[in-house]
């Protein structure tokens, strides 16, 4: 009965970490949170750079599969990188890295449409030549 709780309790815990490390991994994708961590002193403390380098495991397709913001792994590969991580305390950095976010998010947004607009067309001449 005792080793059933106990199991209970781990499982209890390691989704909840799960879920903590998926937020926070997450959150990696927002350059605004990078600059409010760094201007704080977050990237200069040794324990916290070793856990970036922990969550590495994210990038792994078992636990990637669980992201909504895959930008985030490339800021956490950027982090593990000392100068990429004192460049985050200029704000001038945090807004460059959220254009060049918004400009990829658009580019890639106008070049999928593209492609769907000519998969319907060839879709609808396939149907239409078939008949």
């Amino acid at each position: 009965m005792a080793a059933a709780v106990a199991m209970e309790t781990d499982d209890a815990g390691n989704r909840l970490r799960f879920q903590l490390e998926l937020e926070f991994v997450q959150c990696l994708a927002n350059p605004n949170y990078l600059n409010f961590l760094a201007q704080r002193g977050y990237f200069k403390d040794k324990a916290f750079v070793n856990y970036l380098k922990y969550l590495l495991y994210w990038k792994e397709p078992e636990y990637a599969k669980y992201l909504k913001y895959p930008q985030c792994l490339h800021m956490l590969e950027l982090l593990q990188y000392e100068h990429f991580r004192k460049e985050l305390v200029n704000a001038q950095c945090a807004k460059f890295i959220d254009e060049q976010q918004i400009l990829h998010w658009q580019h890639y947004s106008r070049k999928r449409m593209r492609l769907q607009q000519a998969l319907a067309e060839q879709q609808q001449q396939n149907n239409t030549t078939g008949k």
